[in-house]
């Protein structure tokens, strides 16, 4: 049994796609995988990512999804999730977040859990997103891309993680938004370097530009991903 911490450099990043494909990838390579999304905000009645990644497995929303078990927090307001929460009068309980997360667990061999924002986003008043991964010791694949600012993200993220002693299990190049090939071999190669030098194990992986999660795009991964 694997789980894996899926996050990014910002928002929009793309880690909901990838999350998608990389479970679709484990997929179709037989595994018996799933999706989590730790909270999500603007979505009244069910998550819209989870939705997202059941579309890129190709599979309906499952009953997992429908008793919110894969996401167990949900709020209306559009917001990070400690104030969504406390718009509803709700604290968010990492505890509760870790509880489905290992009910879960039961039932999948492999489970990739996407996260909200990036690293240090709050969860509540006292917790961050880098402050659960950290306590439960979970690998991370971070989602990074050539967009303007993301070499300093990404190593800010990768400096976070490498204080914190979590393990970065790999670092996903996103092609979108496209830029220039220039700006993309740079970038790409900044980032590869960083790591060699700081993270030697951790993994590559690149996303191909797409207009629409129907178009099946392909990961870009070797064989040393998940050890298919």
């Amino acid at each position: 049994m694997s789980t894996y911490f899926i996050s990014a450099i910002d928002t929009d990043a793309g880690k909901t796609i990838i999350t998608g494909m990389l479970a679709k990838y484990l997929k179709d390579k037989g595994r018996n995988i799933i999706t989590m999304k730790m909270a999500q905000t603007g979505c009244p009645e069910y998550s819209e990512d989870i939705e997202v990644h059941r579309k890129i497995m190709g599979l309906p929303m499952l009953p997992e999804d429908k008793n919110g078990e894969t996401c167990p927090y949900l709020f209306k307001f559009p917001a990070s999730p400690h104030l969504a929460a406390e718009m509803e009068c709700v604290r968010i309980d990492e505890d509760a977040i870790h509880q489905s997360i290992k009910n879960i667990e039961m039932q999948y061999k492999d489970v990739l859990v996407e996260g909200v924002g990036g690293l240090m986003v709050p969860i509540n008043k006292e917790v961050m997103v880098i402050d659960f991964i950290q306590q439960h010791n979970y690998p991370v694949i971070l989602v990074t891309s050539g967009k303007l600012g993301s070499i300093n993200h990404t190593l800010l993220s990768l400096e976070v993680l490498k204080k914190r002693g979590v393990d970065v299990y790999g670092v996903i190049y996103n092609h979108y938004p496209v830029t220039a090939p220039e700006i993309t071999a740079d970038s790409a190669g900044i980032i590869k370097t960083h790591l060699k030098k700081y993270f030697p194990d951790a993994l590559w992986g690149e996303v191909p530009c797409m207009n629409d999660i129907q178009e099946n795009p392909v990961l870009s991964l070797d064989e040393k991903w998940f050890n298919v």
